[in-house]
């Protein structure tokens, strides 16, 4: 029989509607007296992870799913998403929710306690109204609290709220997260989101009605081995919360699989270590059987860092044993008691590999890690001499091979490099220095001489091997220069550098010896780039910097070059068609075949300019068209570029700005980026304006997304977030209007989301009509129809406190810009390609 339509209240009746209790054994929703004070808190790692807050009222749990968690910090508003009354019974579960059965997953019983409403409010009356003040007296959350509804738009289904901390002796402003990050265990059993995933509490009905059937695991012996995840080097630091960043650790990479009573040591090739590293394998013995742990082994000096040196004064491969400092850092797990969880996310691998490790202790370590944050982890790690960090995506599978999943962020320069020969000292027995070389394009190319980082014992040591396998000419082509007094020997050998950089030669300044790695082949050592995250056209551009183009370089008939545009400042249309023509190919980063509407002056900026979209057929054979259905149905031919000349054409058809759609032209309805616009309330300073940007941005990073700062050329600043296309119009301007409202109505005395200026005052509207099919903005590098010929500059976010205002370059600054682009800073600007997160 089909069962009848769900309810869509919020009542005890959803509840019951929503489940089938032929299959779960979850309580059956009812109203019943209780003490009428309780409240609970589960963790529910369901389609995606989050906090079930219940409070009781009349008989039944009063219901919001929480993404984010609670924070402790007043200024943070969570949103809470309103679900069904939950029967009293509910809010004892701990256990498993069988798949493909509403709300699936793992659930955890994460706080509990009274909750007190405040005296002077009726919370029936109150919650009826949209808001709930209450005090928590709970193992976790106390304190005040505050929680109100947010205003629906037409037709929206479901109920937001806000979770918000009051500020009380309970309330932590520097430590919001703090309850999310530090209790990752039941306050019922103790058990993590793992141990509970992995036990036999599951709601499922049996025969006789009762609750939980035994779930039975198949264990695998000591597990083969697999391939390592490798990190591509890079030059920043990912941001936003999809990503994860954990401590470079300066040691030997190792895997261990652990059997029934005996475990392996793997290195990153696949050779059986287990004698090298006897300790760490006789403590992962006493593991559950059938896993395979991910980690680095590392030797700790005596402040209780990894110190690589160390590791190779205490390791010797083929004889010897690990001494006391050595240590382990486990940081992914591949297989787990005999199931192989390589595709499940990284978050929850890690989850289940400290639930692994909670009972191992030393030298066995969880290998930690921060959520966000990344800035300032790798700047605090540099500060103490550390190696750098590694940063992961938070959602990524595990892949046995080298992936922009995971990205290494070094403090200085390191790498390894093949030795190739020694010079001999005249002072001492051994070596002077060391000839170092990498594989590049099939062949071995000199690198230079490391002559420092060497003790007795190095020496020694690195003398006995390289004479056993000495040969009488160098394995590659060495400058004249370095052949005195030398010894070449057979490539095999593999040593860790430290360096500042490269020179123009291509030889190594400033580097010192580390130490050798063992564990890396000679014929796998090539030079490390770092990426940045989709690379624009910036650093070709750069180098043109010093000859800049000009409009004369293009197949281009401009006429009244002379003629004034910039009145204040004496610019003329020549001038401004030469500054297009010197950016052409920053420009066209983000103007290529996107639908663009123009800023046309044909007497100047200070006379009358118009808006234009569409070809009237006066622009020149470059400015191209692309049909676009009308929501009256009818089609209208926009404009839009593919190539620079086209860019210029609309220069010398009096072209200012250029606009553009948050689509390409292919596929249209599926926008590329998001855009919020702060514009900011008549006398309001550049200074608030930027710390608006700043908190939109860090607000945008706890959904996941990174964020990118462009001034505007104006007074504002634009906060543009990429996205991957895999969302249509009405989706993003929804998420647009829905974030923007939320945020207005969290922080009211900072945004506004009105877009009357009767209700900006002394604020900043957070501009979301940017995000609507056929809205366009600024695009990056336009000039401004404004005193003083300003234009729109991509800016990093580290640099955007010390800026003086929105308009800081003009036309006159092509360039500064050019050079700008090709900078560190702003690599990898706006190229973040991301999905749109639910909100």
């Amino acid at each position: 029989m089909a069962r009848a339509p769900r309810p869509t209240g919020l009542g005890i009746e959803t509840y019951n509607a929503k489940r089938d209790f032929a299959k779960t054994g979850e309580p059956r929703g009812r109203k019943r007296k209780g003490k009428g004070d309780s409240f609970v808190v589960q963790k529910h790692d369901a389609t995606r992870l989050h906090y079930d807050f219940r409070l009781e009222l009349d008989g039944v749990l009063k219901s919001w799913a929480v993404p984010r968690g609670p924070s402790l910090d007043p200024r943070t508003n969570r949103l809470a998403m309103r679900t069904e009354d939950h029967p009293l019974d509910y809010g004892s579960f701990e256990g498993i929710i069988p798949e493909g059965e509403y709300g699936g997953g793992t659930v955890m019983l994460w706080d509990r306690g009274r909750w007190i409403p405040h005296p002077d409010k009726d919370p029936r009356k109150t919650l009826e109204e949209g808001h709930l003040h209450f005090t928590l007296e709970g193992e976790r959350m106390k304190g005040e609290w505050v929680m109100f509804r947010m205003k629906p738009k037409p037709g929206e289904k479901g109920e937001a709220w806000m979770l918000k901390k009051v500020t009380d002796a309970e309330a932590r402003p520097d430590e919001g997260d703090a309850l999310v990050e530090a209790c990752l265990t039941s306050v019922d059993t103790g058990r993590s989101m793992a141990e509970i995933a992995a036990g036999e509490d599951v709601w499922e009905s049996n025969k006789t009605g009762k609750k939980g059937g035994r779930t039975t695991r198949k264990v695998e012996m000591p597990p083969a081995f697999e391939a390592p995840q490798l990190a591509t080097l890079a030059d920043h630091v990912p941001t936003g919360s999809g990503w994860v960043h954990e401590y470079k650790y300066d040691g030997y990479r190792l895997l261990l699989s652990v059997g029934g009573g005996g475990a392996l040591a793997f290195t990153r090739n696949g050779k059986d270590w287990s004698e090298q590293f006897a300790p760490l394998v006789e403590a992962a013995a006493a593991l559950p059987p059938g896993c395979l742990i991910d980690g680095e082994a590392v030797a700790l000096n005596e402040k209780g860092k990894p110190d690589f040196q160390l590791m190779q004064a205490t390791v010797k491969r083929g004889h010897g044993k690990a001494g006391p400092t050595i240590a382990y850092y486990a940081f992914d797990l591949l297989i787990d008691r005999g199931e192989d969880i390589r595709k499940l996310p990284l978050l929850e691998r890690k989850e289940r590999l400290a639930a692994l490790l909670k009972t191992a202790g030393p030298p066995l370590m969880f290998g930690d890690h921060v959520v966000g944050k990344g800035e300032q982890l790798f700047e605090a790690i540099c500060k103490e001499g550390g190696e750098g960090i590694i940063s992961k995506r938070a959602d990524a599978a595990y892949a046995g091979k080298r992936t922009r999943d995971w990205l290494k962020i070094k403090c200085i320069a390191r790498q390894e490099f093949v030795i190739v020969g020694w010079q001999a000292s005249d002072k001492r027995r051994g070596f002077r220095s060391l000839h170092l070389a990498v594989n590049d394009a099939g062949t071995l190319r000199y690198v230079g001489k490391v002559g420092t980082g060497f003790d007795t014992a190095t020496i020694e040591d690195l003398s006995g091997r390289m004479v056993s396998i000495a040969r009488d000419e160098p394995a590659l082509d060495v400058p004249r220069a370095a052949r005195r007094s030398s010894t070449w020997i057979e490539p095999s050998l593999v040593a860790e550098i430290a360096y500042t950089e490269f020179t123009a030669d291509g030889v190594l300044r400033h580097p010192s010896f580390l130490g050798l790695r063992e564990d890396k082949k000679a014929k796998d050592v090539v030079l490390e780039t770092p990426v940045a995250d989709e690379p624009r056209p910036k650093a070709k551009a750069a180098k043109k910097a010093k000859t800049l183009r000009t409009a004369a370089d293009f197949d281009l008939r401009l006429t009244s070059a002379d003629r004034v545009i910039f009145p204040e400042d004496g610019l003329t249309k020549g001038d401004l068609a030469n500054y297009y023509a010197a950016i052409a190919e920053l420009l066209m980063v983000d103007l290529r075949d996107r639908p663009m509407t123009l800023i046309r002056c044909p007497s100047g900026r200070a006379k009358k300019c118009f808006f234009q979209k569409h070809d009237s057929g006066a622009m020149g054979a470059h400015v191209l068209h692309v049909p676009v259905k009308e929501g009256d149905g009818k089609t209208e031919d926009y404009l839009y570029v593919d190539e620079a000349i086209g860019a210029l054409e609309c220069v010398q058809m009096n072209t200012i700005e250029f606009h553009g759609w948050g689509s390409r032209i292919d596929p249209l309805e599926m926008p590329d980026r998001l855009v919020f616009d702060l514009d900011p309330d008549e006398g309001l300073g550049f200074d608030k304006v930027k710390a608006a940007a700043l908190r939109l941005r860090d607000l945008l990073a706890d959904l996941g997304l990174e964020t990118f700062p462009l001034l505007s050329g104006g007074k504002g600043i634009h906060v543009i977030a990429p996205l991957d296309q895999s969302r249509d119009w009405p989706t993003v301007k929804s998420f647009a209007e829905r974030f923007s409202r939320a945020i207005a109505e969290a922080e009211p005395e900072t945004f506004t989301a009105n877009i009357r200026k009767n209700q900006r005052t002394g604020r900043i509207f957070l501009d979301w009509l940017r995000n609507q099919r056929g809205s366009t903005a600024v695009l990056p590098y336009s000039a401004r129809a404004r005193e003083g010929a300003p234009v729109a500059v991509p800016v990093a976010w580290d640099e955007l406190p010390d800026l003086k205002a929105a308009n800081a370059w003009s036309i006159r600054d092509a360039g500064e810009l050019l050079d700008r682009a090709g900078s560190k800073a702003l690599r990898g600007w706006g190229q973040a390609k991301q999905a749109l997160p639910d909100f």
